[in-house]
């Protein structure tokens, strides 16, 4: 194993050089958070993609695909049906915004009056998500180094919080373009291939497992439509998925990007599926379908390929949690902690000044937050449905109304926001935290709350929709002129 040890230390050193050099380059908010808002198409794609796919997306996708065949393809399929859905038609309004949150769009939208409640709901999502990944270091690491669990988040938590800590979306952007690359080389060129010849070829695999691998439907209808409400809807709206549309330089760049992040996802998505079918026959009596990935890595691989494709694991975990990780901070930051204490405006320049070393600590304090509670938690598949839940009952129906619905108000957006959200929490608590009634219950409850007090109130100020107009535009005078770099 020494040479699979060295190439995931050499992976690993090379994540927290890249937060030093960013920590360099981040010299302003914009520079910090959305990293200059200036990525071009090729990182922009990188980064999108690296995101998105973290380790529920490989360890999970090729568990699901071991223990339903090609049809555990569609959970991740609908991670890249729904950023293909964002780009395509949300992601260049939401560019030309140039907002840090969520939150933020939604004070422009109905006038200053939705930030601090749909705040700490993106809050909690963002957090839970933070956390789910940071467990994933445990499964990772235990393969690696054989560390007991604690030990293992401490070490990979501490890595990403480092570099996320210094560079912020700097550091994050570049090591997520290692980590896009790694995993494209470790899953798709080489553990697919492999594992399939493997197994004897796609016809010794049909041969030895039942039809049922090989049906595109088999997971069932009503999994596949609830992959849908929660992944492909949570797409549209999540804090981390949004600040990388925040860093794209044009309209262009997001939508384009976007949509080749959004392919690569789909493929990514069939890839882990064969890959776990491959397992089943292989390994046909594991214990989890979770141990596939680790499992058919640990014993078909070649030395140094094997260390290569677990770096790649690795680096599903990293750009998932660093992602997380800044968003959470981001939202705690600018959407509520600034918003409680009242903050006055500064100036410019010192605000700027001010608020890299501001959302630095936060970032510090959120990573730490993030690694106790990961050591904490056990379950993984549970906190990411409470993260989902909470984020598409509570937040899908205002984001969208407002994007689609002149006549949404604050006042339907902020009944949206607290009966979608403690709807989710009640039915959560009534029929089981991994039942589907709660955010099917939770979006309807939601939805009939936003149009039902929408109607009811009066129209948001003309003004009020005035300027946002000329903000989805572009036009708005008030874009801080730091955000539009002269050497773009």
């Amino acid at each position: 194993m020494a040479v699979d040890y060295t190439v995931i230390v050499v992976y690993l050193a090379g994540m927290l050089a890249m937060g030093w050099w960013g920590m360099r380059r981040a010299k302003s908010k914009s520079e910090f958070l959305v990293a200059g808002r200036r990525l071009g198409p090729a990182m922009y794609s990188g980064t999108m993609a690296a995101i998105v796919l973290g380790g529920a997306s490989t360890i999970g996708g090729v568990g699901l695909g071991y223990q339903y065949g090609l049809s555990g393809a569609w959970m991740v399929f609908t991670i890249g049906l729904g950023l293909l859905a964002l780009s395509v038609f949300f992601s260049a309004r939401i560019a030309r915004l140039k907002v840090y949150t969520v939150s933020e769009m939604l004070d422009l939208r109905y006038g200053g009056r939705a930030g601090v409640i749909s705040g700490v709901v993106m809050w909690a999502y963002t957090l839970m998500l933070a956390v789910t990944s940071t467990i994933a270091y445990a499964t990772i690491f235990d393969v690696l180094f054989d560390v007991n669990r604690t030990v293992a988040i401490i070490l990979g938590g501490a890595i990403v919080v480092a570099y996320s800590t210094l560079g912020g979306m700097w550091s994050i952007t570049l090591t997520d373009m290692v980590q896009f690359v790694v995993k494209t080389i470790g899953v798709l060129l080489l553990l697919l291939p492999i594992a399939v010849v493997k197994a004897g070829g796609f016809a010794e695999m049909k041969a030895e497992l039942p039809t049922s691998y090989f049906d595109p439907l088999g997971v069932g209808g009503e999994t596949i439509f609830t992959y849908v409400l929660i992944y492909t809807f949570g797409m549209l709206i999540g804090q981390d998925i949004w600040q990388r549309v925040f860093t794209a330089r044009s309209d262009r760049t997001a939508r384009w990007g976007g949509t080749v992040a959004g392919t690569y996802c789909l493929a990514y998505a069939v890839a882990g599926a064969v890959i776990g079918t491959a397992a089943k026959v292989l390994y046909p009596n594991l214990g989890s379908p979770d141990d596939a990935f680790a499992t058919i890595v640990k014993d078909e691989l070649p030395v140094g390929v094997r260390g290569l494709v677990l770096a790649a694991a690795l680096a599903a975990v990293m750009s998932t949690s660093s992602g997380a990780l800044i968003a959470c901070a981001t939202v705690a930051n600018n959407d509520i902690w600034s918003r409680l204490r009242g903050l006055a405006k500064r100036s410019a320049e010192h605000e700027e000044h001010d608020e890299v070393a501001g959302n630095r600590a936060f970032i510090l304090v959120m990573g730490l937050a993030v690694i106790g509670t990961a050591i904490a938690l056990n379950d993984v598949v549970q906190a990411l449905t409470v993260a989902y839940n909470l984020l598409v009952g509570g937040l899908l129906v205002p984001i969208l109304g407002g994007l689609l619905w002149k006549r949404g108000t604050a006042q339907g957006a902020l009944a949206a926001v607290a009966v979608g959200g403690l709807a989710v929490i009640g039915l959560m608590a009534g029929y089981g935290i991994l039942a589907n009634e709660p955010v099917y219950y939770g979006l309807l409850a939601s939805l009939v709350a936003y149009v039902a007090v929408s109607l009811a109130t009066r129209p948001t100020d003309e003004a009020v929709l005035a300027a946002w107009r000329e903000r989805l535009a572009g036009r708005s005078p008030e874009l801080p002129s730091e955000t539009v770099p002269a050497h773009q």
